[in-house]
């Protein structure tokens, strides 16, 4: 299992729509509004269920979309303080963690593992969450998104 083919489909999408860019930019619209529309855009289209598929996605996935974000920051299409492409995955992994942890009515929320019980009887040093740790037994698990949330950050 590989999110390369889904990668590629996207660069190749979101190449296509630089093409809408540069007409807007020959029809006279500044760099900021370019920057906003290739945000609205481009970066949506790229992170669009990223925690679904980051952790299937390889080295050379994610070298492919930092190249194509340099590639947009040299034309000035994208922001130059833009965050690189695995800033912009954890900020976003982070986020949806968040917001199913602390929604009880998440659709995703009954997929957590139960609260954890040695939080509650010890003061142990505090962790991002609350839940049991799941073992893990293949590779497969490690891909996870909530194994992977939950195992972040917790050395």
């Amino acid at each position: 299992m590989s999110a390369s083919e889904h990668i590629h489909r996207v660069i190749s999408d979101s190449t296509q729509s630089l093409y809408a860019l540069r007409v807007l930019r020959h029809h006279g619209m500044n760099d900021i509004g370019l920057q906003t529309v290739f945000r609205a855009v481009v970066v949506t289209r790229l992170m669009y269920t990223s925690p679904t598929w980051r952790g299937f996605a390889t080295v050379t996935d994610l070298k492919r979309v930092d190249a194509f974000l340099r590639r947009c920051k040299r034309y000035g299409y994208c922001s130059s303080d833009l965050p690189d492409f695995e800033e912009l995955l954890d900020e976003s992994d982070h986020r949806l963690f968040c917001k199913t942890l602390n929604n009880s009515n998440h659709t995703l929320h009954k997929l957590l593992p139960p609260l954890s019980t040695a939080s509650q009887h010890y003061h142990l040093r505090r962790r991002t969450h609350d839940r049991q740790l799941p073992t893990q037994t293949s590779l497969l698990c490690n891909k996870n998104f909530f194994t992977r949330a939950l195992y972040k950050d917790c050395y």
